[in-house]
């Protein structure tokens, strides 16, 4: 099988590399932080970012990140999206020829508007695999049922990681639309900060579906316009991953989101926890896209208005309620 290392100890990275350990794969996982590295060797705890989970014995920590990716066979990148170029670029000359690449990241590059495995191929000149889909990880640790896609330009090379991922418990389905696997995964995060504003000004369950129903259709018409197939949208990494974050309270997108509606500001939510809100960053950026690309996306803009331009939340709400009528579709 090969040496399987995990890049990005945040709570998704920890979870995947436990997964893949518990598989009984020669797995190890990069730690950004030295003491927090040090201290999960010792304590075999992520007491950080998933402080209820016993980390395998067979797992491997590392704090350098050339140890950590210069035997492996995969490399899982779990970096935050913003992150991943500069570590990323530090990695590549350690990393072998054959060594394939896979991104669980879900987010845009700000400034290039790249997805995150568009990133890698540009930095590494080789095609990379995503995995996406609807997975909050302290779900996935703990044996719930799980399903997610991944996707490759490779069959073959989908094939072979279907099977490297899959457990009785995480159900790994295969896909080569990877600019729509990865574009539903990034927008999403988006509309969940827009459902949480929705929740937190109390606007009730039938403003929360039409966000989610109409959130959806914003995300395809990106998608389409960028390349993807409109039926990626219908499946796990789309609608899958959009129902899960814009309604549950484990979502940090969502939390976000209903901070904002209480009236905190941004910076202050931002620094509460070091866990990362990959829709603030992702506004930026797909309101960017909808403007290259000519696409109308009133959601992603209002949001993208409220996070970085201090748009009142009421007033963006009024502004998506009072637009002019037409036709659904």
């Amino acid at each position: 099988m090969g040496y399987i290392s995990v890049i990005g100890a945040g709570s998704w990275g920890t979870a995947l590399a436990c997964l893949l350990a518990e598989k009984g794969y020669d797995t190890s996982l990069w730690v950004y932080e030295e003491s927090l590295a040090e201290e999960m060797k010792k304590t075999r705890i992520n007491n950080v970012y998933l402080p209820d989970i016993t980390i395998p014995d067979n797992l491997k920590i590392f704090y350098r990140l050339d140890d950590a990716v210069k035997k492996a066979r995969y490399i899982l990148n779990v970096v935050p999206s913003q992150n991943t170029r500069a570590v990323f670029k530090e990695a590549f000359p350690h990393i072998q020829e054959q060594t394939v690449i896979i991104s669980a990241s879900k987010g845009i590059e700000r400034g290039t508007l790249l997805t995150v495995s568009s990133v890698l191929k540009e930095l590494s000149g080789r095609s990379v695999a995503v995995l996406s889909g609807p997975s909050f990880a302290k779900e996935v640790i703990k044996g719930k049922p799980t399903a997610v896609t991944l996707a490759a330009e490779d069959k073959d090379t989908g094939l072979l990681l279907q099977e490297v991922f899959n457990t009785n418990h995480f159900r790994v389905y295969t896909h080569d639309d990877l600019i729509g696997v990865e574009l539903g995964g990034a927008l999403k995060n988006v509309m969940a900060i827009a459902s949480g504003i929705s929740d937190g000004l109390g606007l009730g369950d039938n403003a929360r579906a039409a966000l989610i129903t109409r959130g959806l259709a914003e995300m395809k018409r990106l998608g389409i316009a960028m390349g993807a197939k409109a039926e990626t949208f219908a499946g796990l990494s789309g609608l899958g991953d959009l129902v899960l974050t814009c309604t549950s309270t484990t979502s940090r997108n969502y939390t976000t989101g209903i901070k904002l509606a209480q009236g905190m500001k941004l910076a202050d939510i931002l620094a509460q926890t070091k866990a990362v809100a990959e829709g603030v960053d992702t506004a930026e950026s797909a309101y960017q896209l909808s403007q290259k690309h000519n696409v109308e996306m009133p959601i992603v803009e209002q949001i993208y208005k409220v996070l970085h331009e201090g748009k009142n939340a009421h007033d963006a709400v009024n502004e998506l309620m009072n637009r002019a009528i037409k036709s659904e579709f």
